[in-house]
Protein backbone atom coordinates (compact mmCIF):
# COMPACT_ATOMS: atom_id res chain seq x y z
CA UNK A 1 0.00 0.00 0.00
CA UNK A 2 1.39 3.32 -1.19
CA UNK A 3 1.21 6.01 1.02
CA UNK A 4 0.35 9.79 -0.94
CA UNK A 5 2.10 12.62 -1.44
CA UNK A 6 2.86 14.66 1.81
CA UNK A 7 0.21 17.30 2.09
CA UNK A 8 -2.59 15.41 1.04
CA UNK A 9 -5.45 14.59 3.54
CA UNK A 10 -5.43 10.94 4.30
CA UNK A 11 -8.92 8.90 4.90
CA UNK A 12 -9.79 9.42 8.62
CA UNK A 13 -8.77 6.62 10.71
CA UNK A 14 -5.31 6.13 8.96
CA UNK A 15 -2.28 5.20 10.59
CA UNK A 16 -0.53 8.73 10.38
CA UNK A 17 -3.60 10.50 9.85
CA UNK A 18 -4.42 13.93 12.04
CA UNK A 19 -7.87 14.96 12.84
CA UNK A 20 -8.77 17.55 10.11
CA UNK A 21 -7.55 14.79 7.38
CA UNK A 22 -3.68 16.85 6.94
CA UNK A 23 -0.21 14.78 6.75
CA UNK A 24 1.63 13.93 9.66
CA UNK A 25 5.31 14.01 8.64
CA UNK A 26 7.22 10.73 10.20
CA UNK A 27 9.36 12.08 13.10
CA UNK A 28 13.40 12.04 11.77
CA UNK A 29 16.28 12.04 14.29
CA UNK A 30 18.12 14.46 12.20
CA UNK A 31 16.04 17.62 13.30
CA UNK A 32 16.81 16.21 17.09
CA UNK A 33 20.58 15.71 16.45
CA UNK A 34 20.79 19.01 15.19
CA UNK A 35 18.72 20.57 17.63
CA UNK A 36 20.94 18.71 20.59
CA UNK A 37 23.65 20.45 22.39
CA UNK A 38 27.10 20.95 20.65
CA UNK A 39 28.62 18.22 23.62
CA UNK A 40 26.02 16.01 22.99
CA UNK A 41 26.59 16.17 19.29
CA UNK A 42 30.28 15.45 19.99
CA UNK A 43 29.75 12.40 22.03
CA UNK A 44 27.71 11.17 19.79
CA UNK A 45 30.06 11.48 16.76
CA UNK A 46 32.78 9.91 19.02
CA UNK A 47 30.20 6.75 19.98
CA UNK A 48 30.12 6.36 16.21
CA UNK A 49 33.84 6.55 15.78
CA UNK A 50 34.60 4.32 18.33
CA UNK A 51 32.11 1.87 17.07
CA UNK A 52 33.68 1.91 13.77
CA UNK A 53 36.95 1.69 14.74
CA UNK A 54 35.70 -1.81 17.50
CA UNK A 55 34.41 -3.33 14.25
CA UNK A 56 37.64 -3.08 12.17
CA UNK A 57 39.89 -4.21 15.27
CA UNK A 58 37.31 -7.18 15.87
CA UNK A 59 38.04 -7.89 11.79
CA UNK A 60 41.94 -7.68 11.96
CA UNK A 61 42.11 -9.96 14.96
CA UNK A 62 39.47 -12.43 13.12
CA UNK A 63 41.78 -12.26 10.45
CA UNK A 64 45.08 -12.98 12.61
CA UNK A 65 43.79 -15.82 13.90
CA UNK A 66 42.79 -17.38 10.78
CA UNK A 67 46.46 -16.71 9.32
CA UNK A 68 47.93 -17.88 12.84
CA UNK A 69 45.78 -21.24 12.31
CA UNK A 70 46.65 -21.17 8.38
CA UNK A 71 50.26 -21.20 9.58
CA UNK A 72 50.48 -23.25 12.50
CA UNK A 73 48.66 -26.37 10.02
CA UNK A 74 52.14 -26.72 8.09
CA UNK A 75 54.21 -26.99 11.26
CA UNK A 76 52.46 -29.49 12.99
CA UNK A 77 54.85 -32.24 11.41
CA UNK A 78 57.89 -30.84 13.10
CA UNK A 79 56.77 -32.71 16.54
CA UNK A 80 57.43 -35.82 14.59
CA UNK A 81 60.55 -34.96 13.52
CA UNK A 82 61.79 -37.48 16.20
CA UNK A 83 60.20 -40.61 13.80
CA UNK A 84 62.24 -43.29 12.00
CA UNK A 85 60.81 -45.48 9.78
CA UNK A 86 61.32 -49.10 10.78
CA UNK A 87 63.87 -50.03 8.41
CA UNK A 88 65.86 -47.28 9.41
CA UNK A 89 66.67 -48.88 12.64
CA UNK A 90 66.73 -52.43 12.21
CA UNK A 91 67.83 -55.64 10.33
CA UNK A 92 66.89 -58.65 8.70
CA UNK A 93 68.39 -61.34 10.79
CA UNK A 94 70.04 -63.12 7.90
CA UNK A 95 69.81 -60.38 5.56
CA UNK A 96 73.38 -59.17 5.70
CA UNK A 97 76.78 -59.25 3.01
CA UNK A 98 79.47 -61.50 2.84
CA UNK A 99 83.12 -60.11 2.49
CA UNK A 100 85.56 -60.88 -0.45
CA UNK A 101 88.52 -60.47 -0.87
CA UNK A 102 91.56 -60.89 -3.85
CA UNK A 103 94.95 -60.82 -4.90
CA UNK A 104 95.79 -59.34 -8.27
CA UNK A 105 97.74 -56.73 -10.33
CA UNK A 106 97.22 -53.70 -11.42
CA UNK A 107 98.89 -52.91 -14.87
CA UNK A 108 99.37 -49.50 -17.19
CA UNK A 109 101.20 -47.38 -14.17
CA UNK A 110 103.38 -44.51 -15.64
CA UNK A 111 106.54 -45.55 -13.82
CA UNK A 112 104.61 -45.56 -10.35
CA UNK A 113 104.34 -49.28 -10.19
CA UNK A 114 106.57 -51.10 -7.69
CA UNK A 115 110.07 -51.48 -7.84
CA UNK A 116 110.59 -55.52 -8.50
CA UNK A 117 113.88 -55.55 -6.52
CA UNK A 118 111.87 -54.57 -3.39
CA UNK A 119 108.52 -56.31 -4.10
CA UNK A 120 109.45 -59.82 -5.93
CA UNK A 121 106.21 -60.84 -5.34
CA UNK A 122 105.23 -58.61 -7.91
CA UNK A 123 107.83 -60.29 -10.63
CA UNK A 124 106.47 -63.57 -9.53
CA UNK A 125 102.48 -62.85 -10.37
CA UNK A 126 103.50 -60.80 -13.42
CA UNK A 127 105.43 -64.16 -15.00
CA UNK A 128 102.25 -66.85 -13.80
CA UNK A 129 99.81 -64.39 -15.62
CA UNK A 130 102.03 -63.80 -19.30
CA UNK A 131 102.65 -67.79 -18.77
CA UNK A 132 98.94 -68.57 -18.69
CA UNK A 133 98.85 -66.44 -21.59
CA UNK A 134 101.54 -68.93 -23.47
CA UNK A 135 104.16 -66.37 -22.88
CA UNK A 136 107.47 -68.22 -21.87
CA UNK A 137 109.35 -65.28 -19.32
CA UNK A 138 111.15 -68.55 -17.59
CA UNK A 139 114.63 -67.26 -16.31
CA UNK A 140 114.44 -63.69 -17.55
CA UNK A 141 114.37 -60.94 -15.26
CA UNK A 142 111.83 -58.06 -15.12
CA UNK A 143 112.84 -53.78 -14.52
CA UNK A 144 109.39 -52.60 -15.32
CA UNK A 145 108.44 -50.42 -12.94
CA UNK A 146 104.49 -49.91 -14.37
CA UNK A 147 102.94 -52.52 -12.14
CA UNK A 148 101.98 -53.10 -8.76
CA UNK A 149 100.93 -55.86 -6.65
CA UNK A 150 97.43 -54.90 -4.73
CA UNK A 151 94.65 -56.38 -2.62
CA UNK A 152 91.46 -56.53 -3.75
CA UNK A 153 88.75 -56.22 -1.59
CA UNK A 154 84.45 -55.90 -1.90
CA UNK A 155 81.43 -56.89 -0.29
CA UNK A 156 79.24 -59.46 -1.40
CA UNK A 157 74.96 -57.81 -0.55
CA UNK A 158 72.63 -60.33 0.61
CA UNK A 159 70.05 -61.59 -2.40
CA UNK A 160 72.70 -60.64 -5.17
CA UNK A 161 71.90 -63.05 -8.26
CA UNK A 162 75.42 -63.94 -10.47
CA UNK A 163 75.70 -61.32 -13.54
CA UNK A 164 75.32 -58.60 -10.94
CA UNK A 165 77.86 -56.03 -10.99
CA UNK A 166 79.34 -54.74 -7.54
CA UNK A 167 81.97 -52.14 -6.58
CA UNK A 168 85.38 -52.85 -5.23
CA UNK A 169 88.41 -51.26 -3.39
CA UNK A 170 92.19 -51.67 -4.34
CA UNK A 171 94.97 -51.22 -2.53
CA UNK A 172 98.68 -51.29 -3.20
CA UNK A 173 100.57 -53.66 -0.38
CA UNK A 174 104.38 -53.12 -2.18
CA UNK A 175 106.44 -50.04 -2.92
CA UNK A 176 104.18 -48.87 -5.47
CA UNK A 177 104.09 -44.63 -5.39
CA UNK A 178 100.81 -44.19 -7.38
CA UNK A 179 97.30 -46.57 -9.01
CA UNK A 180 96.43 -43.46 -10.40
CA UNK A 181 95.82 -44.61 -14.39
CA UNK A 182 96.44 -47.88 -13.73
CA UNK A 183 94.19 -50.97 -14.67
CA UNK A 184 93.36 -54.30 -12.63
CA UNK A 185 93.33 -57.26 -14.26
CA UNK A 186 91.42 -60.30 -13.76
CA UNK A 187 90.99 -60.81 -10.07
CA UNK A 188 88.78 -63.92 -8.62
CA UNK A 189 87.41 -62.62 -5.13
CA UNK A 190 87.37 -65.69 -3.28
CA UNK A 191 84.98 -65.22 -0.06
CA UNK A 192 85.86 -66.36 4.08
CA UNK A 193 84.96 -70.64 2.73
CA UNK A 194 87.34 -70.38 -0.07
CA UNK A 195 85.10 -70.69 -2.74
CA UNK A 196 84.90 -67.79 -5.91
CA UNK A 197 82.09 -65.75 -5.51
CA UNK A 198 83.04 -62.83 -8.04
CA UNK A 199 85.57 -61.96 -10.25
CA UNK A 200 86.90 -58.05 -10.61
CA UNK A 201 88.86 -56.22 -13.54
CA UNK A 202 88.50 -52.68 -14.89
CA UNK A 203 90.20 -48.98 -14.78
CA UNK A 204 91.06 -47.88 -11.01
CA UNK A 205 90.04 -44.57 -9.96
CA UNK A 206 92.72 -43.26 -7.56
CA UNK A 207 91.71 -41.06 -4.62
CA UNK A 208 94.32 -38.49 -5.03
CA UNK A 209 97.65 -37.73 -6.70
CA UNK A 210 101.51 -37.53 -5.98
CA UNK A 211 104.23 -35.67 -8.01
CA UNK A 212 107.62 -35.24 -6.54
CA UNK A 213 111.13 -34.05 -7.34
CA UNK A 214 114.87 -34.26 -6.12
CA UNK A 215 114.30 -31.50 -3.16
CA UNK A 216 110.64 -31.49 -2.48
CA UNK A 217 107.41 -33.99 -2.42
CA UNK A 218 103.58 -33.45 -2.24
CA UNK A 219 100.98 -35.88 -2.30
CA UNK A 220 97.24 -35.32 -2.17
CA UNK A 221 95.30 -37.44 -0.85
CA UNK A 222 95.77 -41.50 -0.79
CA UNK A 223 97.13 -42.37 -4.29
CA UNK A 224 97.89 -45.70 -3.39
CA UNK A 225 94.67 -46.73 -2.83
CA UNK A 226 91.67 -46.58 -5.15
CA UNK A 227 87.94 -47.90 -6.19
CA UNK A 228 86.25 -49.54 -9.19
CA UNK A 229 82.83 -48.79 -8.84
CA UNK A 230 80.68 -51.38 -10.61
CA UNK A 231 84.06 -53.54 -10.94
CA UNK A 232 83.30 -57.20 -10.20
CA UNK A 233 80.77 -59.38 -11.26
CA UNK A 234 78.91 -61.37 -9.29
CA UNK A 235 79.68 -65.58 -10.46
CA UNK A 236 78.26 -67.00 -7.45
CA UNK A 237 75.33 -66.92 -5.60
CA UNK A 238 75.48 -67.29 -1.60
CA UNK A 239 71.89 -69.82 -1.21
CA UNK A 240 69.33 -68.54 1.57
CA UNK A 241 65.85 -69.48 1.82
CA UNK A 242 64.38 -66.40 3.32
CA UNK A 243 60.68 -67.43 2.31
CA UNK A 244 61.11 -70.54 4.27
CA UNK A 245 61.84 -68.48 7.59
CA UNK A 246 58.88 -69.51 9.83
CA UNK A 247 60.30 -67.04 12.76
CA UNK A 248 62.02 -63.31 11.24
CA UNK A 249 64.36 -61.92 14.12
CA UNK A 250 64.81 -57.90 13.68
CA UNK A 251 68.08 -56.82 15.45
CA UNK A 252 67.90 -53.36 16.35
CA UNK A 253 71.18 -51.34 15.61
CA UNK A 254 71.33 -49.55 18.70
CA UNK A 255 69.70 -52.04 21.58
CA UNK A 256 67.14 -50.27 23.83
CA UNK A 257 64.57 -51.99 25.61
CA UNK A 258 62.20 -49.12 25.20
CA UNK A 259 62.46 -48.40 21.39
CA UNK A 260 61.64 -52.58 21.41
CA UNK A 261 58.71 -52.83 23.24
CA UNK A 262 57.50 -49.43 20.77
CA UNK A 263 58.61 -51.49 17.53
CA UNK A 264 56.42 -54.50 19.44
CA UNK A 265 53.32 -52.24 19.51
CA UNK A 266 53.45 -50.64 16.37
CA UNK A 267 54.08 -54.33 14.26
CA UNK A 268 51.14 -55.37 16.63
CA UNK A 269 48.57 -52.26 15.98
CA UNK A 270 49.47 -53.02 12.28
CA UNK A 271 47.95 -56.04 11.90
CA UNK A 272 45.53 -56.43 14.84
CA UNK A 273 46.42 -59.18 16.71
CA UNK A 274 49.71 -60.09 18.71
CA UNK A 275 52.56 -61.22 15.78
CA UNK A 276 55.48 -59.72 17.54
CA UNK A 277 57.34 -60.15 20.83
CA UNK A 278 60.67 -58.24 22.27
CA UNK A 279 62.35 -61.06 23.22
CA UNK A 280 65.49 -58.89 24.41
CA UNK A 281 66.71 -55.42 24.42
CA UNK A 282 67.71 -56.61 20.90
CA UNK A 283 65.29 -58.26 19.12
CA UNK A 284 61.64 -58.59 18.30
CA UNK A 285 60.71 -62.04 16.76
CA UNK A 286 58.08 -62.12 14.28
CA UNK A 287 55.65 -64.97 13.64
CA UNK A 288 55.05 -65.53 10.09
CA UNK A 289 51.98 -67.76 10.61
CA UNK A 290 49.83 -65.41 12.55
CA UNK A 291 50.74 -62.57 10.26
CA UNK A 292 48.57 -64.22 7.77
CA UNK A 293 51.40 -63.48 4.59
CA UNK A 294 51.85 -65.13 1.62
CA UNK A 295 55.97 -64.69 1.57
CA UNK A 296 58.33 -63.55 4.14
CA UNK A 297 59.60 -60.97 2.16
CA UNK A 298 55.91 -59.62 2.00
CA UNK A 299 55.75 -59.41 5.25
CA UNK A 300 59.07 -57.26 5.90
CA UNK A 301 57.62 -54.78 2.58
CA UNK A 302 54.31 -54.22 4.48
CA UNK A 303 55.81 -53.27 7.91
CA UNK A 304 59.47 -51.80 7.16
CA UNK A 305 57.67 -48.62 6.54
CA UNK A 306 56.14 -48.29 9.84
CA UNK A 307 57.37 -44.87 11.63
CA UNK A 308 58.87 -44.99 14.93
CA UNK A 309 59.62 -42.92 17.79
CA UNK A 310 63.16 -44.53 19.35
CA UNK A 311 64.61 -43.61 22.47
CA UNK A 312 68.03 -43.89 23.09
CA UNK A 313 70.46 -43.25 25.96
CA UNK A 314 72.01 -39.62 27.20
CA UNK A 315 75.58 -39.87 25.35
CA UNK A 316 77.83 -37.48 25.12
CA UNK A 317 81.06 -38.38 22.72
CA UNK A 318 84.20 -36.05 22.97
CA UNK A 319 86.98 -36.54 20.57
CA UNK A 320 90.37 -34.87 21.86
CA UNK A 321 92.25 -34.96 18.43
CA UNK A 322 89.89 -32.72 16.67
CA UNK A 323 88.00 -31.17 19.76
CA UNK A 324 84.42 -32.43 18.84
CA UNK A 325 81.64 -32.70 21.22
CA UNK A 326 78.39 -34.03 20.72
CA UNK A 327 75.28 -34.30 22.67
CA UNK A 328 72.65 -36.31 22.76
CA UNK A 329 68.85 -34.29 22.80
CA UNK A 330 68.42 -36.26 26.69
CA UNK A 331 71.69 -35.22 28.76
CA UNK A 332 71.19 -33.31 31.92
CA UNK A 333 73.20 -31.20 34.21
CA UNK A 334 72.83 -30.38 37.75
CA UNK A 335 73.49 -27.31 39.37
CA UNK A 336 77.02 -27.01 39.99
CA UNK A 337 80.04 -23.77 39.44
CA UNK A 338 82.76 -24.42 37.58
CA UNK A 339 86.22 -22.68 37.72
CA UNK A 340 88.57 -22.87 34.79
CA UNK A 341 92.46 -21.19 34.19
CA UNK A 342 95.01 -21.63 31.57
CA UNK A 343 98.56 -22.86 32.09
CA UNK A 344 101.10 -22.04 29.46
CA UNK A 345 104.48 -23.68 30.02
CA UNK A 346 107.17 -21.82 27.08
CA UNK A 347 110.69 -22.78 26.99
CA UNK A 348 112.73 -21.02 24.38
CA UNK A 349 116.40 -21.94 23.14
CA UNK A 350 119.11 -19.07 22.24
CA UNK A 351 122.50 -20.62 21.99
CA UNK A 352 125.09 -18.18 22.13
CA UNK A 353 128.40 -18.72 20.32
CA UNK A 354 131.91 -17.96 21.92
CA UNK A 355 134.60 -17.41 20.02
CA UNK A 356 138.44 -17.39 20.76
CA UNK A 357 140.86 -14.14 20.69
CA UNK A 358 142.03 -12.91 17.25
CA UNK A 359 145.42 -15.37 16.23
CA UNK A 360 144.79 -17.14 19.99
CA UNK A 361 144.87 -20.83 20.11
CA UNK A 362 141.75 -21.53 20.59
CA UNK A 363 137.85 -23.41 19.22
CA UNK A 364 134.42 -21.61 18.63
CA UNK A 365 132.35 -22.94 21.67
CA UNK A 366 128.21 -22.92 21.50
CA UNK A 367 127.06 -22.35 25.17
CA UNK A 368 123.15 -23.59 25.32
CA UNK A 369 120.99 -20.60 26.96
CA UNK A 370 117.36 -21.84 27.49
CA UNK A 371 114.20 -19.35 29.02
CA UNK A 372 111.85 -21.45 30.44
CA UNK A 373 108.47 -19.31 31.82
CA UNK A 374 105.43 -20.18 33.04
CA UNK A 375 102.02 -18.54 32.77
CA UNK A 376 98.97 -19.18 34.45
CA UNK A 377 95.98 -16.81 33.00
CA UNK A 378 93.78 -15.59 35.61
CA UNK A 379 90.24 -17.42 34.23
CA UNK A 380 86.66 -16.64 34.65
CA UNK A 381 86.59 -17.53 38.61
CA UNK A 382 83.44 -19.46 40.11
CA UNK A 383 80.66 -19.70 37.74
CA UNK A 384 77.63 -21.37 38.32
CA UNK A 385 76.16 -23.81 35.83
CA UNK A 386 72.54 -24.07 36.02
CA UNK A 387 71.07 -27.14 35.88
CA UNK A 388 69.16 -27.63 32.57
CA UNK A 389 65.62 -29.38 31.65
CA UNK A 390 66.33 -29.77 28.09
CA UNK A 391 69.39 -29.84 25.47
CA UNK A 392 69.19 -26.18 24.73
CA UNK A 393 68.84 -25.12 28.46
CA UNK A 394 72.41 -27.61 28.67
CA UNK A 395 74.42 -25.72 25.68
CA UNK A 396 73.58 -22.09 26.94
CA UNK A 397 74.88 -22.86 30.19
CA UNK A 398 78.12 -24.33 28.82
CA UNK A 399 78.28 -21.86 26.01
CA UNK A 400 78.52 -18.71 28.87
CA UNK A 401 81.22 -20.40 30.58
CA UNK A 402 83.21 -18.77 27.25
CA UNK A 403 86.05 -21.20 26.92
CA UNK A 404 87.23 -23.23 24.23
CA UNK A 405 86.17 -26.61 22.61
CA UNK A 406 88.84 -27.85 24.09
CA UNK A 407 88.77 -26.70 27.58
CA UNK A 408 85.18 -27.33 27.11
CA UNK A 409 86.21 -31.33 27.36
CA UNK A 410 88.36 -31.15 30.42
CA UNK A 411 85.38 -29.33 32.06
CA UNK A 412 82.91 -32.04 31.09
CA UNK A 413 85.27 -34.42 32.40
CA UNK A 414 85.32 -33.14 35.88
CA UNK A 415 81.57 -32.32 35.68
CA UNK A 416 81.26 -36.31 35.06
CA UNK A 417 83.67 -36.92 37.71
CA UNK A 418 81.33 -34.64 39.87
CA UNK A 419 78.77 -36.69 39.57
CA UNK A 420 76.64 -33.84 37.79
CA UNK A 421 76.38 -35.25 34.07
CA UNK A 422 73.83 -37.59 33.64
CA UNK A 423 74.72 -39.00 30.54
CA UNK A 424 77.29 -41.93 29.50
CA UNK A 425 80.56 -40.05 28.38
CA UNK A 426 82.50 -41.64 26.17
CA UNK A 427 86.25 -40.21 25.19
CA UNK A 428 87.62 -40.99 21.83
Amino acid sequence: MSRPPPGRPLPPGAPGARPGGRTARLPSPLPALLRAPPRARLRARLSARLRARLSAAAGAAARAAALAAALALPAAPAARAAEVRLKDLVEVEGVRGNDLLGYGLVVGLNGTGDSLRNSPFTEEVMANILERLGVNVGGEPFRSKNAAAVLVTATLPPFARAGGRIGVTVSAIGDAKSLLGGTLIMTPLNAADGQIYAVAQGPVVAGGAQASGEGAQVALGVPTSGTIPEGARVEREVPFAFDGLSVLRLALRNPDFTTAARIEQAINAEFGRPVAAMTDPGTVAIDVGRARMPTAAGLIARIEGLVIDPDERAVVVVDHRSGTIVMGADVRISRVAVAQGNLSLRVAEAPVAVQPNPFAAGETVVLPRSTAEVTEAPGNGLAELGGGSDLAEVVAGLNALGVAPRDMIDILMAIDAAGALHAELTVR
